[in-house]
């Protein structure tokens, strides 16, 4: 397997297993409820990883980046959620973005032969991504960081794990 197909897979199940955690929030209530007044909740977490995804699209391929209004005050770096529901789009709008996005850095990556990923990313662009197979490493990793969160979250609204002990065999 190649480094675009590790990559690639990488992404997928990542946002596969996020796509699991985020079918437990149904109402506004749930999908801003708070373990902490200053924790994470599941519209955030779209919000900020379709914010982020963005940002990864903009340092591989300028032109394709598409910021939302007000996103990036809401689910930006250093960004303060709050659990009022009224502070924040709609979970449907937030979820159309998350997903239209990844759908953009996936398809920049299919675009991609190995030579490419080893190009050095712009000037300014953060030291953890050096290079443009690096961006695809942070977005998977960056996820799964907050996934982590969500997963405090889904327990504390009383939800059962989703997995259940190590894998088989």
């Amino acid at each position: 397997m190649n480094l675009q197909s590790h990559l690639r897979q990488t992404l997928v199940t990542t946002r596969e297993f996020s796509e699991r955690l985020l079918q437990a929030f149904h109402t506004p209530e749930e999908w801003t409820f708070q373990v902490h007044p200053q924790s994470n909740h599941a519209l955030w977490f779209a919000g900020h990883i379709g914010n982020t995804d963005n940002f990864f699209v903009s340092v591989l391929a300028p032109d394709q980046s598409a910021p939302r209004t007000g996103f990036r005050e809401k689910f930006g770096p250093g960004s303060q959620p709050t659990n009022r529901p009224e502070d924040y789009p709609a979970a449907e709008e937030v979820l159309s973005y998350l997903r239209e996005r990844r759908g953009v850095l996936l398809s920049l990556l299919d675009s991609m032969d190995d030579a490419r990923l080893e190009t050095r990313t712009p000037k300014g662009s953060p030291e953890f991504i050096p290079d443009f197979a690096s961006v695809f490493r942070a977005a998977g990793w960056h996820e799964g960081v907050h996934a982590g969160q969500l997963t405090v979250v889904r327990r504390a609204l009383g939800h059962p794990p989703l997995m259940n002990g190590p894998p088989p065999g």
